[in-house]
């Protein structure tokens, strides 16, 4: 397969309906909890994608029998304390922060050394913003530079914390959780508004948590765990995959599309959000519960005019992995729009605030970029007549799909590199693409 894609005309109008692939941070989670659960779990709609795939390897390097037949994956748990660290190991969390920062959570009570690594793109992300609250409850870390690799040493005499989560990071949150699951007494949160699968997985599994939710932080208090039950599930489609298609409906003249069976968790539709204060239609359909998850079909329409934003930054939690493609809507809106307090972008697998604005210009948008804000001058006419090269951009997954919508939305020749970075999380992009006669 050619690690390039070269496109050079707008996708045409479409009317279409479709399935997209499961989504990623439930996927990991469920490996997760039914690698802990007694019994056999089983999955439909796994994401079968490169960090799900690591998160797998991950478990069965660690004891768990993992199998897949007719469209299920099964995973044969041993208990809450059935993973196998009898001697020092080597984790290898690939391109997952997910993976990475959740799995020390997990095994923060075994004694042998434990050495996790990444690949050339996670290990340049920061690590100690997990590390310190672990090391609260008794692990220790050895860390250079605050990334991987790192080793770390739990411990049996695990003491409960009050973690302040500030960030914004979901990750980070969960691995505190894990770790309080581990942990006799009872461990607080309060953590800024992130997304919740971890917690509402828990209260699913009847696990012992309880979460008071606030406007702007979450209160959370967790209990040591004895026993996780068999989870069978069939993952929801992924909102954050989701994203490039509706804004591909979005940027393209007289288009509709339906998505079917997203994950419309509160904590993940800032895109939504966003999208609708900018003028767009998008309507929930058939919106149901799903084992503690919402649930519903996608409707979105392309708008006539779409109106410039100054984004409230309570959004930005559930729209972090969207942003990119938010800011290709900000490029077509009529007016200067404004996003700011955005760092935690900056610790994705690239620095996307520069890079998305380095795109824009490329595309002939002005930017005003700080370190952590942006400003957008949107141009509702904007016709490219360049070939605009997307290369050297840290092969990030959401980089080059973000540049293939933008190249089927606004046209011109684009020559994209990096195709190969979509199996980290959504290997069955192109094909989709290809469904809408992209």
């Amino acid at each position: 397969m050619s690690n390039i894609t070269v496109i050079k005309k707008k996708i045409k109008p479409f009317k279409k309906k479709i399935f997209v692939s499961g989504d990623k941070s439930l996927s990991i989670r469920w490996v997760l909890f039914s690698s802990l659960g007694s019994g056999i779990s089983r999955a439909k709609n796994l994401l079968m994608s490169e960090d799900v795939l690591a998160t797998i390897q991950v478990v069965k390097k660690l004891g768990i029998r993992v199998k897949f037949k007719n469209n299920y994956c099964y995973i044969y748990g041993k208990g809450i304390n059935g993973l196998n660290v009898n001697k020092k190991i080597i984790i290898n969390a690939k391109n997952s922060g997910t993976l990475g920062r959740l799995i020390l959570g997990l095994l923060i009570n075994n004694t042998k050394p434990i050495k996790l690594i990444g690949d050339k793109s996670l290990s340049k992300r920061d690590f100690k913003r997990v590390a310190d609250p672990l090391t609260r409850f008794g692990a220790t870390f050895k860390l250079k530079k605050n990334t991987l690799p790192l080793e770390m040493i739990g411990s049996k005499n695990l003491k409960p914390i009050y973690y302040n989560e500030d960030r914004g990071s979901a990750q980070c949150k969960s691995a505190v959780i894990f770790a309080g699951m581990r942990t006799e007494g009872k461990t607080f949160i309060k953590a800024k508004k992130s997304r919740d699968h971890t917690e509402l997985l828990s209260k699913y599994l009847n696990l012992p948590i309880k979460i008071k939710n606030k406007k702007y932080y979450d209160l959370i208090e967790i209990k040591k765990v004895n026993k996780i039950k068999p989870l069978n599930y069939k993952i929801p489609t992924d909102l954050s995959s989701s994203a490039f298609f509706i804004v591909l409906t979005v940027l393209s003249e007289n288009s509709e599309l339906t998505i079917k069976n997203v994950n419309v968790n509160p904590s993940r539709i800032g895109l939504i959000t966003i999208l609708r204060k900018m003028g767009v239609r998008i309507i929930f359909k058939n919106q149901r519960l799903y084992k503690g998850e919402k649930v519903a079909n996608i409707f979105v329409s392309s708008p006539k005019k779409l109106r410039s934003i100054n984004c409230p930054t309570y959004l930005n939690s559930g729209a972090i992995d969207e942003f990119l493609l938010i800011f290709l809507v900000a490029a077509k809106s009529s007016g200067v729009s404004y996003f700011k307090n955005l760092a935690e972008l900056n610790q994705k697998e690239s620095p996307r605030l520069k890079l998305g604005s380095k795109i824009l210009n490329l595309m002939g948008i002005k930017t005003i970029t700080t370190k952590n804000s942006i400003k957008i001058f949107g141009n509702p006419k904007l016709k490219i007549n360049k070939k605009i090269i997307i290369k050297n951009f840290l092969k990030d997954h959401r980089i080059f799909m973000t540049s293939v919508i933008a190249a089927l939305s606004f046209g011109s020749h684009w020559v994209i590199h990096d195709k190969k970075s979509i199996n980290t999380s959504f290997p069955k992009f192109m094909k989709i693409i290809r469904e809408l006669n992209g």
